[in-house]
């Protein structure tokens, strides 16, 4: 018999407890309104997002009233490749697709993008992906029980021992990064399943 700790499992990942909630959270207290106070009808921020226009699938309405999602991309025309040609054009070379630090969809040149340009913020993810490794804080808290370990490289391997550099120069699944995140307009779709060993 193949002990609990060895059979595959799944979890969802989610965005609601490292993005949503937060942004929501911040909102409120910009506005002078934390939870539980009532945000006043009329009292609202414009929160931009860099969507541009191959990615016009992604552009939602927020679902709070004190918090209106505009697109300035995406009212310019903008597509992905317009925006590239604009910052090069202005020196500022080639950038990664947005998304959370430790977004779980990130692919191998994101994450060697962070790891080669911006020190703090990959020990910073470093140090994400050794938290998460026994579970959701909120699952910790509401006491359900958690089998197997959480990680940030499909690899299932700590961050700092994956080989970020296996797939450099070869296009497929783990090279590639999906579609980047903006605040309230993360990937769509269901959450992923993971397996976990």
């Amino acid at each position: 018999m193949t002990p609990p700790s060895a059979q595959p499992a799944e979890v969802q990942i989610s965005t609601g407890d490292y993005k949503i909630r937060p942004l929501k959270k911040a909102v409120r207290e910009i506005l002078g309104y934390p939870h539980p106070l009532r945000v006043p009808r009329g009292v609202f921020v414009d929160q931009a997002i860099g969507i541009s226009t191959d990615e016009i699938h992604r552009a939602k309405d927020s679902d709070v009233n004190y918090t209106r999602n505009i697109f300035p991309l995406l009212d310019l025309g903008m597509s992905r490749s317009d925006c590239l040609a604009y910052l090069r054009g202005r020196g500022m070379g080639d950038v990664v697709k947005s998304a959370c630090i430790g977004c779980p969809y990130s692919g191998n040149s994101r994450l060697r993008f962070i790891r080669d340009t911006d020190p703090q913020a990959w020990a910073d993810l470093i140090e994400f992906d050794k938290a998460i490794r026994n579970g959701s804080p909120r699952a910790n808290a509401d006491g359900k029980p958690l089998h197997g370990q959480f990680f940030i490289h499909r690899s299932l391997l700590p961050l700092d021992q994956a080989d970020l550099d296996a797939t450099r120069g070869r296009p497929g699944t783990e090279e590639d990064d999906p579609d980047g995140c903006s605040p309230f307009s993360c990937r769509t779709g269901p959450e992923a399943a993971v397996p976990v060993p």
